[in-house]
């Protein structure tokens, strides 16, 4: 039994691990941007989204990628037995944005987020980089220090060649 949660700020990596690790590990992989968000980029009405998010979790042997709310986010984390945490400067996901809204535009972009027909305004995903990286990484980091404490495995990622390394480890 496996259930691991893939946590960190946006245009990480998070989906591409995850959707690499559901392959290697031959977990079923959980998106949370695919519940989170609706094609407009508008938010999932709440009550959808937990009941569909409880649906995900209650199962077994899972790869999840993404925070969506924080309240959903503790109990994903509560029930995965592995915790990767994907946590780089914040230039790195502004970058890592640009790019992907890049290709977007250029119609060269592969998996996008949430299954997305729209490209996620440009403004409003750096502004939400900008707040995860202020508000919501620190609660991140403080999760994962508690389940690990806990005796839970948490695995933190630091830096692309991290990321690569354990991406290569499969």
């Amino acid at each position: 039994m496996s259930r691991i949660a893939i946590l960190g700020n946006a245009a990480g990596g998070k989906s591409t691990l995850a959707r690499h690790l559901s392959k290697t590990r031959g977990l079923h992989h959980i998106e949370i941007d695919d519940l989170f968000w609706q094609p407009d980029w508008s938010k999932t009405p709440t009550e959808v989204y937990e009941r569909l998010h409880d649906e995900e979790i209650k199962k077994e042997n899972w790869v999840i990628d993404g925070v969506g709310d924080f309240a959903t986010m503790m109990k994903r984390a509560d029930r995965a037995t592995d915790l990767i945490l994907l946590d780089f400067p914040i230039w790195i996901h502004f970058w890592r944005a640009a790019e992907r809204q890049m290709a977007w535009a250029n119609g060269t972009i592969e998996n996008p987020p949430a299954g997305g027909q729209e490209m996620p305004p440009t403004d409003r995903l750096f502004e939400m980089i900008w707040e995860m990286d202020r508000d919501g990484m620190p609660l991140l980091r403080t999760l994962c220090d508690e389940h690990e404490e806990r005796g839970k495995n948490v695995i933190r990622l630091n830096s692309l060649a991290e990321l690569d390394t354990f991406f290569q480890a499969g």
